[in-house]
């Protein structure tokens, strides 16, 4: 099945969530009415990022909160001091039913109600985002009726599918809504917007020379010093493991045994999204309510606009088409729901995608009761866990995509903490180190972190006739279509798309024109 894709080119001047500005805001946008694993991957590797079924490309050197594409290295990563903090609370809370109070020095911080996405919740609705899904059904059934055909397969299945589909679709979309999707420009996942390019704050330094002062005293209570009380340290939690040089990996403080009698029960799910899946379809209605709950909560939203239609448009409804090759992991690619199941009930669910090279972070919803958890920092670990699980199989599958950087909000900075990573740069599309973009962006928004000033787009669209259009029921390559054509306006918009997606995806996509 190709990628079916409807382009709606530049909108600019509209509400940016990060910085408030009123019409500093830029992209340029596409409705996906299908997409291939491989198509999104090569797409989000060029700066695209989806949002239900509409994706979009910041156009970075005009938006006035540049949003740079940003991905962490699993097999690398090691967990710093404040991560590890969050995993002991975790364990400490599901064994002994221990909540820890207030936030640690250097812990990332939960989202705050100012957070970015809830500024951009309604952006779709007020940019009109429409598809032309019935000619679009229409044209695609018989393009591929006839491509089927030549090829002598028969996929009545897949058609009988696709229609039920599009008219699932037009039904919602039929009510005299316009046909879009929500955008929501980063997982709001919790951190603090610590500046990294600075060494790390004094305090916990201190904080930790005050302890060894205490630790010394507590063994020399003689030598004490006046108006200090030494507090001797609670007996640890966990039996102590024979001492070794090697640091506890993220799995042994994920995973760590415990004991038989645990005060809770914390179980991770993955369900595929899709209507069709019984564990999707029964647990739907508990997900939705902890959705509303989430979004009224941490973000203010009114109830009418985290209704079910905004829940399924933009956390449900995903053009990936789900695919399950031998050679890719055991849950196959696509499009799931992470559910975090405590003591039976739903608390936090992530969304994410699995692609041939990444896990693809999209959006965290959780229950606002269980803050304390810092189940944003929390949920991130655990699936940079997952995604190196899903390299022992698929040894390609080795990078995890957690949406957009935006150096210039302090609130987004947090991504930055999950090292290694790397920043995608805006003008070739090669992935830079983030430690060496740092200085750069503190002296301006907008950056090209290719060093390299003979370095060009490698994957740009060079034969921009060999682009794939899907027109009045046919595919064709844009040679023979722009032939037919007399709107000066066509070629513009078309070039631009063919720019935007490069060569690859120009040529395997198909583009619809009506």
């Amino acid at each position: 099945m190709a990628s079916v894709v409807e382009y709606k080119g530049l909108k600019a001047g509209y509400h940016c969530g990060y910085c408030d500005a009123e019409e500093g805001k830029a992209s340029c946008g596409m409705w996906a009415h299908s997409m291939t694993v491989q198509d999104y991957q090569d797409l989000i590797d060029r700066g695209w990022r989806r949002s239900g079924k509409y994706v979009y490309k910041p156009v970075m050197n005009q938006t006035c909160c540049p949003q740079y594409t940003i991905r962490c290295r699993p097999l690398q990563f090691q967990p710093s001091k404040s991560h590890k903090k969050v995993l002991k609370k975790m364990l400490k809370f599901l064994a002994k039913g221990e909540i820890s109070q207030g936030h640690c020095e250097d812990e990332p911080m939960e989202p705050t109600v100012e957070d970015a996405v809830a500024g951009d919740f309604a952006l779709i609705n007020k940019l009109d985002i429409q598809c032309d899904l019935k000619t679009l059904s229409d044209d695609l059934k018989e393009s591929l009726e006839s491509e089927e055909k030549k090829k002598g397969k028969s996929s009545k299945k897949e058609e009988s599918n696709e229609l039920i589909q599009s008219r699932e679709i037009e039904k919602k979309l039929g009510s005299g809504e316009p046909s879009h999707s929500v955008k929501v420009h980063a997982v709001p996942k919790p951190g603090q917007g610590a500046d990294l390019s600075k060494p790390p704050c004094r305090k916990a330094k201190e904080i930790r020379k005050e302890r060894k002062r205490l630790k010394l005293m507590q063994q020399n209570p003689d030598g004490e010093l006046e108006g200090f009380q030494v507090q001797r340290e609670p007996p640890s939690l966990f039996p102590a493991k024979a001492k070794s040089n090697q640091p506890k990996s993220l799995e042994d403080l994920i995973f760590e045994s415990l004991p038989e009698n645990t005060s809770h029960k914390l179980e991770v799910r993955l369900v595929p999204v899709s209507f069709e899946d019984p564990e999707f379809k029964s647990s739907f209605s508990q997900s939705f309510s902890l959705y509303v709950k989430y979004q009224m909560a941490i973000h203010q939203d009114p109830p009418d606009e985290c209704g079910k239609t905004e829940f399924t448009r933009f956390l449900c409804n995903s053009p990936l088409e789900a695919e399950n090759p031998p050679s890719g992991p055991d849950c196959g690619y696509g499009s799931f729901h992470q559910q975090y199941w405590l003591d039976g009930k739903i608390v936090a669910v992530g969304v994410i995608d699995i692609l041939p090279y990444c896990v693809s972070s999209v959006y965290l919803y959780y229950d606002p009761d269980y803050s304390f958890l810092s189940l944003g920092v929390y949920s991130a670990l655990r699936e940079i866990a997952f995604t190196r699980q899903l390299h022992e199989k698929t040894s390609q599958l080795s990078y995890y995509y957690m949406g957009f950087y935006i150096h210039s909000c302090p609130k987004m900075k947090y991504k930055g903490q999950y090292r290694p990573s790397d920043l995608l740069c805006p003008e070739t599309y090669v992935w830079v180190p983030i430690e060496q973009c740092l200085p750069s962006l503190e002296n301006s928004k907008y950056c090209r972190f290719n060093q390299d000033p003979e370095a060009v787009d490698e994957g740009r669209s060079k034969e921009p006739d060999r682009l794939q259009v899907l027109y009045k029921k046919a595919i064709m390559p844009y040679g023979v279509y722009k032939k037919q054509q007399k709107d000066p306006s066509e070629e513009a918009t078309v070039l631009q798309y063919a720019r935007l997606v490069g060569q690859t995806c120009s040529e395997r996509m198909l583009l619809f024109r009506n």
